[in-house]
C-alpha cells in the first residue's frame, strides 16, 4: 500500500454518488490519523510506564483516539483463539452432561453457524467503519438510539461481572494444586496480574491474547491428536482406552440425554463458551491498518469453530459418557476436576496430562479476565463519548488508554471478594452469572440486525456492492440467518428456564420457580430495563431507513489496491474463488 493510500487518499468507485467516501465527521477525522503525531512521544510514555503517560491525550476536533498498535497477528489470534476458555474447556461437560454427545455436538454447531454469520456481518461493518465501541455504535447508527444504548451498557456490564466471575474461577482452578492458600490470595494474584497486563494498554492486551491464543490451541491440537489415538485404541493398556471404543458412547448411555430440555439447556453454554468472538470488530478501532487485517482475521473463525469447537468436542463425546459424575454438576466437583479435557487424560492413565490441561485452563479463564477489562472499557468510553455515559469515562491518557473506563471495569474485579463470605457469598457470584449469561445473544443478534439495516440503506441511497471493500460470506441473507438462530436460542432458554431438567423441591408438575427462573433468564429484563432508560433520556426510537446516515466516519479506502485485487480474483478458478471469499 502506498504512503497516499494510508493517509486515507482513495481513489473514485463507481456509484451513484460518485465516490466512496464524503467527508467525515471529527470521530473519523481522529480514527483516520489525526494531525496529532502521538509517536513523537518517548517509549516509555507510549507504552505507560512513567508518570507522563497517565496525563490527557490531545484531542483533535473534540475527539480523542484510542492507540492503534495492534497488528494483524494479533487480530487473527483473537479471532482464532482469543475467547476459548472456561465455556469450552470445562463448561462442555456441564452440557455433555444434559443433553449427551448428539445435544453437544448440534447445539455448538447451531451456534457456530450464528457466529460465523454475525462475526461476516460485524467484518463488513467495522472495515467501513473502524470506530471506538463497535457494534454498541452500529446499533445506534443502523437501529434505533435507544436500543444502541441498552446495547452498550449491557456490553459493560457483561464484561464488568465476567472479570469477577473469572477471578473467581481463577482461584478454584489453583486448587488443583494448591488446597491451603486462601482463596482471596489467589484473587488478589490475578487481579495484580491483570491489573500489569493493562499497564500496557493496547499493545498489553494484544500480546497477552496472542501468546495466551497460542497456548490455548496448541493445547486443543494436543489434545485432539491424544483422543485421537484413545478412539482407536492406542492408548496405555491399564488405562480406560486400551481398546478400540468408537461410537459406543452414542449408543451407551445414548446420544441424547433428558429429551427436548437437554438439547435446550445446552444452548447456554455453547453461547458462553463464544462469548467474546466479537471482541475482533472492538479492537479493529485499534488496529493499525483494519482495512487490511480485519478481514483475514474474520475469515479465522471458521477455522476456530471447526476444528476446536467442533472436531474437540466431537472427540470429547467419544471419550466420556454423559452420565459420568465427574463431570461439571455432578457430585460437587471441583471446577478444574470437571473438564472431560482433564478426564480424559486422567481415565487414559496419562502421567502429567492433567496438570497440563489445568494450566491451559487457567491460562484460558485469566486471558477472559483481561479481555473482559478491555471489552468493556472501550465500550464505557463510547458511550461516554457519544454522551450515553458521565464525560469522565472518555479520558484516554497519552498512552492511548482510557484510563477511567479501565479503573471503573477493574473495580468489579473487587466483587470476586465476595467468595470469602462462604455461602452468601456463592448466592451473589451465582445472580451475577445470571446477569451475563444470555448477554452476549443480545450483542450477537443486534450486529445482525444492524447490518441488515445498514446495508437497506446503503441500497437506498443508491450504493452498490460494488463499493463495499469486504462484504460478509452470507450477505444479508447469512445475518437473517444469525437473527432468527439469536431468536430461536433465546426461546429454547425460556423453555428451559420455565421447565428446567431439575426443578426445585418445591415446584409442581416440574416447573420452576420464581428464583430458578430469574437465574437462567434475568438478562432479558435487564436489557429491556437498559432500553426503557435510553428512551427515557435520548427519546429516540426505532430510525426509518432514508434517516440512516452511511456516509459520516466512513473510511477512505485505497480503491486501486482493492480494484487490483478484484480483478487477480476474477481470473480464478471457481473453487479458488470460493475458497478466498470464505478462508
Amino acid at each position: 500500500m502506498s504512503s497516499q493510500e494510508e493517509k486515507g487518499v482513495s481513489s473514485a468507485v463507481p456509484g451513484k454518488h460518485g465516490l466512496a467516501h464524503d467527508k467525515a465527521s471529527s470521530t473519523s477525522n481522529s480514527l483516520e490519523g489525526a494531525p496529532i503525531n502521538h509517536d513523537t512521544e518517548s517509549w516509555a510514555t507510549r507504552n505507560g510506564l512513567n508518570m507522563r503517560s497517565f496525563k490527557r491525550r490531545e484531542a483533535y476536533e473534540g475527539d480523542v483516539e484510542l492507540d492503534r498498535t495492534m497488528k494483524a497477528r494479533h487480530l487473527h489470534m483473537i479471532a482464532i483463539g482469543g475467547s476459548i476458555g472456561a465455556g469450552f474447556f470445562v463448561g462442555s461437560g456441564t452440557a455433555l452432561r444434559s443433553g449427551g454427545p448428539a445435544s453437544l455436538l448440534l447445539d455448538f454447531m447451531i451456534i457456530g453457524i450464528m457466529m460465523f454469520n454475525t462475526v461476516y456481518a460485524l467484518g463488513e461493518l467495522a472495515v467501513m467503519f473502524p470506530v471506538s465501541g463497535g457494534f454498541y455504535t452500529y446499533s445506534t447508527r443502523f437501529i434505533d438510539p435507544s436500543w444502541g444504548f441498552a446495547m452498550g451498557w449491557n456490553y459493560v456490564f457483561q464484561w464488568a461481572i465476567v472479570l469477577p466471575l473469572e477471578l473467581t474461577v481463577c482461584s478454584v482452578t489453583i486448587k488443583y494444586w494448591d488446597k491451603e492458600t486462601s482463596v482471596g490470595v489467589w484473587i488478589t494474584v490475578f487481579l495484580v496480574a491483570i491489573i500489569v497486563v493493562n499497564i500496557f494498554g493496547t499493545l498489553g492486551y494484544a500480546e497477552e491474547e496472542f501468546w495466551s491464543a497460542v497456548i490455548k490451541l496448541g493445547a486443543t491440537v494436543v489434545f485432539m491428536v491424544i483422543a485421537l489415538v484413545m478412539v482407536l485404541g492406542g492408548g496405555p493398556k491399564d488405562g480406560a482406552y486400551g481398546q478400540y471404543s468408537g461410537a459406543k458412547l452414542w449408543y451407551d448411555p445414548g446420544a441424547f440425554a433428558n429429551g427436548f430440555q437437554g438439547f435446550c439447556s445446552c444452548f447456554v453454554t455453547a453461547a458462553f463458551a463464544f462469548s467474546g468472538t466479537e471482541l475482533v470488530g472492538l479492537a479493529a478501532a485499534e488496529a493499525k491498518n483494519p482495512v487490511k487485517a480485519l478481514p483475514g482475521a474474520i475469515k479465522q473463525v471458521f477455522w476456530r469453530i471447526t476444528l476446536f469447537y467442533i472436531l474437540g468436542l466431537f472427540f470429547v463425546g467419544l471419550l466420556i459418557p454423559s452420565t459420568d459424575k465427574n463431570l461439571l454438576g455432578g457430585d460437587g466437583k471441583e471446577f478444574a476436576d470437571a473438564s472431560p479435557f482433564v478426564l480424559v487424560g486422567r481415565y487414559a492413565g496419562l502421567p502429567g496430562y492433567d496438570h497440563f490441561m489445568n494450566f491451559v485452563i487457567l491460562v484460558s479463564v485469566l486471558s477472559i479476565g483481561v479481555s473482559a477489562v478491555y471489552g468493556g472499557s472501550r465500550t464505557l468510553t463510547a458511550l461516554s463519548q457519544q454522551g450515553y455515559a458521565p464525560k469522565i469515562f472518555s479520558f484516554v491518557d497519552k498512552s492511548g488508554r482510557p484510563l477511567s473506563s479501565v479503573l471503573a471495569i477493574l473495580a468489579f474485579g473487587l466483587l470476586a471478594y465476595i467468595q470469602l463470605a462462604g455461602t452468601k457469598g456463592t448466592v451473589i457470584l451465582d445472580w451475577l452469572m445470571a446477569l451475563s449469561g444470555l448477554a452476549a445473544l443480545f450483542t450477537w443478534g443486534s450486529i445482525c440486525l444492524a447490518h441488515i439495516r445498514f446495508r437497506k440503506a446503503w441500497a437506498h441511497q443508491g450504493h452498490t456492492l460494488d463499493e463495499l471493500p469486504f462484504k460478509a460470506a452470507g450477505g444479508v441473507y447469512g445475518s437473517y440467518v444469525g437473527l432468527v438462530l439469536v431468536f430461536l436460542v433465546l426461546i429454547a432458554q425460556f423453555y428451559v428456564a420455565i421447565y428446567p431438567i431439575n426443578p426445585p423441591e418445591t415446584s409442581t408438575n416440574g416447573f420452576n420457580n420464581a428464583e430458578g427462573f430469574f437465574k437462567v433468564y434475568l438478562a432479558m429484563p435487564v436489557v429491556i430495563l437498559f432500553y426503557i432508560i435510553g428512551y427515557a433520556w435520548k427519546r429516540k426510537g426505532w430510525l426509518a431507513v432514508e434517516k440512516i446516515d452511511v456516509d459520516t466516519g466512513r473510511r477512505e479506502l485505497p480503491w486501486e489496491e482493492i480494484n487490483a485485487w478484484r480483478a487477480e480474483l476474477a481470473l480464478m478458478p471457481t473453487w479458488k474463488r470460493v475458497y478466498h471469499h470464505i478462508f
